[in-house]
């Protein structure tokens, strides 16, 4: 399922291997959603569509408009200072940001291989606390820009 308001605009910036970290900017992400399981005995559908776009535009609102930040990167010292949040690279002072525009992601970078397995692991703690146990895999893709994106697939046994 891709949906137009299935988006959100962010900042980023990537580690590299060796010393790099590339500049802070942005993308116009888009994300995309793909569900497979057993049916729902009593609605004949695997998940109600009005269910998982909603979920998915909560999860993409959380992020949009927001400086993505991976809390679990080696390379980057993130902390808090009140209501700003202070990021180095390599011990090197970088950035500082409010609190307010950031999303601190327990994610070791912001690609969007990273940001696809983080929306996908947020999608099956939702889908889980719905209570929904027929699904068989879920996949999420993350598309940064035209023809660039990554796919985080995740197969149950039936089971969340």
């Amino acid at each position: 399922m891709t949906k137009d308001y299935l988006v959100f605009s962010s900042a980023h910036f990537i580690t590299f291997t060796g010393h790099r970290c590339e500049p802070l900017h942005g993308h116009n992400y888009r994300a995309g959603i793909v569900l497979e399981g057993a049916l729902e005995p009593e609605s004949w559908y695997v998940l109600n569509f009005s269910v998982v776009k909603q979920m998915m535009k909560r999860l993409c609102d959380a992020i949009d408009h927001k400086v993505l930040l991976p809390l679990q990167n080696p390379k980057l010292q993130i902390t808090e200072h009140g209501d700003s949040v202070h990021v180095a690279y390599e011990h090197t002072p970088r950035y500082i940001f409010p609190k307010i525009d950031c999303a601190l992601l327990p994610i070791p970078n912001t690609t969007v291989e990273m940001l696809a397995q983080y929306l996908a692991k947020q999608a099956l703690t939702e889908i889980h606390r719905m209570g929904s146990a027929h699904l068989n895999m879920l996949e999420l893709e993350v598309e940064e820009n035209f023809g660039q994106s990554a796919v985080y697939r995740e197969v149950m046994n039936g089971e969340l």
